[in-house]
């Protein structure tokens, strides 16, 4: 029996893992998007954070989201990558835009 192991991303400093949210494949009208018309989405849910950003005196600096927040980002923020199969991306705090409440 084949045991599956989820991949664990662990980011260091004040760097955030987020899940983006699907792009939308129709258009309101029902129209299909092929994959190059696809809006990237600028949207997504933390899904693991770094401990906070190291400040001259020695101490963390903790982050103003927690895991679980659904986030606003720019559209070339951060840095995607693949965690089993998915895709996901990589920022630091400062690029945020702001926390969807």
């Amino acid at each position: 029996m084949a045991t599956t192991t989820k991949t664990i991303v662990k980011p260091l400093d004040d760097r955030i893992v987020i899940l983006p949210n699907k792009a939308e494949t129709q258009t309101a009208s029902g129209i299909l998007l092929p994959q190059g018309a696809q809006e990237k989405p600028m949207m997504g849910k933390v899904v693991a954070l770094g401990p906070g950003k190291l400040t001259d005196d020695g101490k963390r600096a903790p982050l103003g989201v927690k895991k679980g927040d659904t986030v606003v980002y720019g559209k070339y923020t951060g840095t995607e990558i693949e965690i089993d199969g998915e895709e996901h991306m990589i920022c630091r705090e400062g690029e945020l835009l702001g926390v969807v409440e």
